[in-house]
């Protein structure tokens, strides 16, 4: 199911819903008489599933790590997410999934100021073994990562394609790194490209994964501001770092914080929500 194509993942995690409910597994027909999908979906998911490439999907990731959200292993935090991915494909240290999580998600276009709070403060959060989450991105997400693994730390990457692609290629050699030492998470399977409408799905996945999320730097509209947003929904704790307010890419932390988020001006501030 998580790898027929044309239907939404809400939709998919709906299927699965109502495939448990009335134990229908292996009746595709059978089991669209028990959901009201559109005309679109009821097509492409009657014309998908009997597919040569589904088969081809299917027998092209079995051969590597996956866990599913029927299984023991799946991080109970992310199952109470509305439409939680069905699927987890993983390469590196499942276990890191049962310990405390911080998402930090900022700018793709971090300034020193951006990096300055990161490396003032991630090292005092990764000393506590505090896991910390990111997308593997460009910027503050990168950051994140590699201020992580300089200190000894443990991070996770939730990247937006394949395992077996990087966005953006030039942080391949980090996301190898990061599933060496670490965790790199995804729901989308091998040869999946990294598509625009594939992140804002991939920021619920951070944002479902950690009790707390971390905004530094962020502008007024943003995949940062989306991954807080879902958090907010979601009832986890946000936080974001204040800046100054004549900077573009301080509008989205400032906002956040007017709008009531938690300001953090040291790592304390942060680890108060650990109770640590």
């Amino acid at each position: 199911m998580n790898l027929c194509r044309g239907i939404g993942y809400k939709t998919k995690y709906r299927l699965c819903r109502v495939a448990d409910q009335y134990e229908c597994y292996d009746d595709i027909n059978e089991l669209l008489t028990h959901i009201r999908l559109s005309d679109r979906e009821q097509e492409a998911l009657v014309n998908n599933w009997p597919s040569k490439e589904l088969d081809a999907a299917v027998a092209r990731n079995q051969a590597f790590p996956y866990v599913t959200i029927a299984d023991d292993q799946y991080p109970e935090q992310l199952r109470e997410i509305f439409a939680p991915p069905i699927v987890l494909y993983y390469q590196g240290n499942l276990r890191l999934l049962q310990l405390p999580t911080l998402a930090v998600v900022g700018a793709r276009d971090m300034s020193a100021y951006g990096e300055a709070v990161l490396r003032g403060m991630l090292p005092h959060i990764v000393k506590r073994q505090i896991v910390t989450v990111s997308g593997l991105a460009k910027g503050i997400d990168g950051m994140c990562h590699r201020i992580t693994l300089e200190h000894g730390g443990k991070t996770i990457g939730v990247v937006g394609c394949g395992l077996d692609q990087a966005y953006p290629r030039e942080n391949a050699h980090l996301q190898a790194k990061v599933a060496e030492t670490g965790l790199v998470l995804t729901e989308y399977g091998r040869g999946e490209p990294p598509v625009a409408y594939h992140f804002p799905e991939r920021n619920r996945i951070i944002a479902g994964l950690c009790s707390t999320v971390l905004v530094v730097e962020a502008k007024k509209k943003s995949g940062s501001l989306i991954t807080a947003n879902i958090a907010l929904e979601e009832n986890r704790t946000v936080c974001a770092v204040p800046g100054r307010i004549d900077t573009y890419r301080s509008l989205g932390c400032n906002e956040l914080i007017a709008a009531g988020a938690k300001p953090i001006l040291r790592a304390q501030d942060i680890l108060e929500e650990y109770m640590l």
